[in-house]
């Protein structure tokens, strides 16, 4: 080990469209905060970042505005990306050590070339010493424990705030991989719209989140829920309060769920037959947040016939798949140069 990685404190960013999670080499995940940046209109001085700043979306004073500056799994704001990006590395980078870190950041499969390099640039800019950036679902793949290395095949489904990547890897490599624009925002924007359309009801993207979380599920539940929502009605512009149920819900979310089991179908036409055989023991395993929804995993089995999983820690399977490149950052650099 030479004394640049000595002082040195190399991270690893998820860099999501939803939350930003940072990996130090040594300390595992510190950091987990919502990719927000909350600037004043007439200057673009940062007022926040992170959850400070999500706790403004929707709820901001005429001067300030929270912004999001990842759209759907790519940069659509380089300038306040790179204001977020450089909060996380300089927060995470640690008093005592005198280097710039290196950093490992997961971006998704799909992007373009140049947007890979808005991406190395920004970090760069924001503090990097070198810059590594590797593709989501292989991260997702690592992070969760899948044997990638080996001659079988594995199949990973990464669903992120704005991005679903599905993934099938074998011998250390994606063997197929297929990038789908929806994701935990599609599914908030799914129940805004259903509430304005059934009930006149205006909510915010804070409390369709809100009611994901509480109430939806992609597979009929043992035992339905309900909860009270609070928004302002259409019509009379006052607000109002009702109650909706998780099978409302389940219905709202119905087409965005259908893109993501298509999806899934087109990967699995497209698998080599030796593969897909080991994918009927092996299954399919789900990660990102959006693997949290309640029984994403059954519907997916209903659809596709294989068995699906949720990872244990979906939320940190890409950051902990970092952590895994930098133990052996060199390797991961060449074999990505």
């Amino acid at each position: 080990m030479g004394i640049k990685e000595i002082l040195s404190n190399d991270i690893g960013i998820d860099l999501g469209t939803a939350n930003t999670l940072v990996y130090a080499k040594d300390s595992g995940v510190i950091m987990s905060e919502p990719s927000v940046v909350a600037v004043y209109n007439n200057s673009k001085k940062v007022v926040a970042v992170g959850e400070k700043a999500k706790r403004m979306l929707g709820k901001t004073p005429g001067n300030i505005t929270a912004i999001r500056p990842m759209k759907s799994g790519v940069i659509a704001d380089f300038e306040i990306t790179e204001i977020m990006l450089r909060y996380f590395i300089e927060k995470a980078a640690k008093q005592w050590k005198f280097m710039q870190p290196r950093v490992v950041v997961a971006v998704p499969s799909g992007i373009t070339e140049v947007e890979r390099r808005a991406v190395k640039e920004s970090a760069i800019h924001a503090g990097a010493r070198s810059v590594c950036l590797m593709d989501e679902p292989l991260m997702a793949a690592i992070g969760v424990g899948l044997p990638i290395s080996e001659p079988t095949a594995s199949m990973i489904v990464d669903i992120g705030g704005g991005t679903t990547e599905i993934a099938l890897i074998s011998l250390s490599n994606v063997v197929y991989s297929k990038s789908v624009k929806v994701g935990g925002d599609a599914f908030d924007n799914c129940i805004a719209q259903y509430m304005k359309r059934a009930y006149n009801l205006i909510v915010g993207e804070r409390t369709a989140e809100e009611i994901k979380i509480r109430v939806g599920s992609a597979f009929p539940l043992d035992q339905e829920l309900t909860f009270e929502v609070k928004g302002r009605d259409a019509v009379a512009g006052l607000p109002k309060t009702l109650m909706v149920t998780s099978q409302e819900i389940r219905e709202a979310l119905a087409d965005a769920f259908k893109a993501i089991t298509d999806v899934i179908h087109e990967a699995l036409e497209q698998c080599p037959p030796e593969l897909a055989a080991d994918l009927v023991d092996r299954g399919i395993v789900l990660a990102g947040g959006g693997a949290l929804m309640r029984n994403l995993n059954l519907r997916i089995s209903d659809v596709t016939g294989l068995p699906c999983f949720v990872a244990d820690d979906p939320l940190r399977a890409v950051v902990n798949g970092t952590g895994a490149v930098l133990e052996d950052y060199s390797f991961w650099a060449n074999e990505n140069a």
